[in-house]
């Protein structure tokens, strides 16, 4: 019998069947546990590993700041604060039917707009689930199947006689493409991919114009569209934001991965000079911050888990700042930290613990269910670690795990928060306050993230960081949602806004551009 390092093992029978045997290093008959107190010890050494002090929070932010100062005056930055070609705020006049393409981290989602004016719209959308075979696959095959579930969907909504749309021989409707990665825009319908990220490793796609292979893919299924705006998700989740609340001034994803975009001067953007834009225009920047303190690894407070997540990753040393916050990771930090310990003989002693030892496993979404869990017992923790991974707990060893996922997730919305607080400080926002419209996963649906948030702003500006108002997200309709109003927090639950803003971008594109206003951009 070979034992694994886990202290298990199993032989072969004659039959050609394994059976799983359990190796104990102890006589009792119970199972060995941890107790309360080693487990006490265990999260105190933890709490001062993932625990963000409000002065760090601030060297931080300062930090961030250089940052994006340095990626709006040069380009090639590590955080590369893309210009987006999208000028200005939504009016709120816009109106037409749109189509809109948003591929996210785990799905693709397809969307017809009909955008009424004055924050007003209604939606048709479907959604594709994304393999991840197809993630790693070759780039043009992932746009045929793009084009493929827009033609699918075209299909379904725009051949029926009570659709409202009627399309004129030779006619097409314009289309917002939301491409979530960061891409070196000279024009709104254009992008060179710079990097993948989101576990995205799709070949022959890098350093080339992924507008122009999707559009080769929209030529080979005859689609009735023009590709009018490339744009990421957060740009549009800033524009959809605006167009339902005037009052936001910066978005943020913080799902799959993370990203945050604003509303930029082109008089401080020292990088586009040459294009002779109006210095009084404003612009939609795109941060991709998920790659700050990226390679030099500088400023952010790394814990050996998350180096361990870092290399073993498909992009080592790169995405840095999402490799701590984002919904990928997090449930992969947790379980290194559950296996160090298992190895230590801290936990599961005499348990054979082979399933906890694949990469990925322990997924985010049992952190979130970890922590809501509302039972004196623990019922949903025991619930987790018996179905999936087939081990047994005490109630200390569910109680650590709970209060575990609690410093990790804790831990995400601060550095959250200083990533915001760096925008908001750089703009002046402080003293007026904003509105930062979020959205993603994450977000919406890990318990007390936006609390959280908040939480880390508090810490960092003081008592006026109460007045830094927090918008979850937009709505899917200017009438849906419930809005209330907690510790100076406004709060508006929906789905995202994404494929929403990506039409009204190509709206606003198409009226810029009717007007004869910066058409070579």
């Amino acid at each position: 019998m070979v034992l694994s390092r886990r202290g298990s093992g199993s032989i072969t029978l004659a039959s050609g069947q394994t059976l799983a045997m359990h190796h104990r290093t102890h006589d009792e008959e119970d199972l060995p546990h941890a107790t309360k107190k080693t487990m006490a010890d265990h999260l105190r050494k933890y709490e001062s590993i993932f625990t963000l002090t409000p002065q760090r929070m601030r060297i931080i932010v300062e930090a961030f700041k250089e940052t994006l100062e340095l990626g709006l005056a040069k380009s090639k930055q590590v955080v590369p604060m893309i210009p987006t070609f999208v000028f200005g705020f939504p009016t709120g006049k816009e109106v037409g039917d749109y189509l809109a393409v948003d591929l996210g981290g785990t799905n693709l989602r397809v969307c017809l707009v009909s955008v009424q004016g004055e924050g007003k719209f209604e939606i048709t959308q479907t959604k594709y689930r994304l393999t991840e075979e197809q993630k790693q696959d070759d780039g043009q095959k992932l746009f045929d199947f793009c084009a493929e579930c827009l033609k699918t969907f075209v299909d379904s909504n725009l051949t029926e006689d009570d659709s409202g749309i009627k399309l004129q021989p030779g006619e097409t409707l314009p289309l917002g493409f939301t491409f979530s990665y960061p891409c070196f825009q000279k024009k709104i319908d254009h992008g060179e991919l710079i990097r993948w990220t989101k576990g995205f490793g799709a070949p022959n796609t890098e350093g080339r114009d992924v507008a122009e292979m999707f559009r080769k893919s929209l030529a080979k299924y005859e689609l009735p569209v023009t590709l009018s705006a490339l744009i990421n998700d957060t740009t549009g989740t800033l524009i959809a934001s605006h167009y339902v609340n005037p009052k936001t001034k910066i978005a943020c994803i913080f799902g799959t991965g993370c990203n945050a975009a604003y509303m930029e001067h082109v008089k401080d953007i020292p990088k586009i000079k040459e294009l002779s834009i109006d210095g009084e225009a404003d612009m939609a920047i795109n941060c991709e911050w998920g790659a700050f303190d990226s390679f030099e690894h500088e400023h952010l407070p790394r814990t050996k888990y998350d180096s361990i997540v870092d290399d073993t990753s498909n992009k080592p040393g790169e995405q840095s700042f999402e490799k701590l916050i984002s919904g990928r990771y997090l449930g992969e930090i947790l379980r290194l930290v559950i296996c160090e310990l298992i190895d230590e003989g801290v936990l599961f002693l005499g348990q054979n613990t082979y399933k906890l030892e694949s990469p990925y496993v322990f997924e985010t979404a049992f952190l979130s269910l970890m922590e809501s869990d509302p039972t004196d017992e623990l019922l949903m923790i025991i619930g987790i670690f018996s179905h999936f991974f087939a081990v047994e707990t005490t109630l200390a060893e569910r109680q650590f795990f709970r209060a575990l996922a609690m410093l990790i997730g804790r831990r995400a919305a601060r550095l959250s928060a200083c990533g915001i607080a760096a925008i908001v400080s750089k703009m002046g926002y402080l003293d007026e306050g904003c509105l930062v419209g979020a959205d993603g996963s994450l977000y919406n649906k890990y318990p007390g993230f936006p609390d959280r948030i908040h939480e880390g702003l508090v810490d960092i500006f003081g008592e006026k960081g109460r007045y830094v108002v927090v918008w979850l997200h937009v709505t899917l309709s200017a009438d849906r949602g419930r809005i209330s109003a907690y510790r100076n927090i406004t709060t508006c639950h929906a789905e995202d806004g994404s494929g929403v803003g990506s039409a009204i971008i190509a709206a606003m594109t198409k009226a810029r551009k009717d007007s004869g206003l910066y058409l070579d951009v």
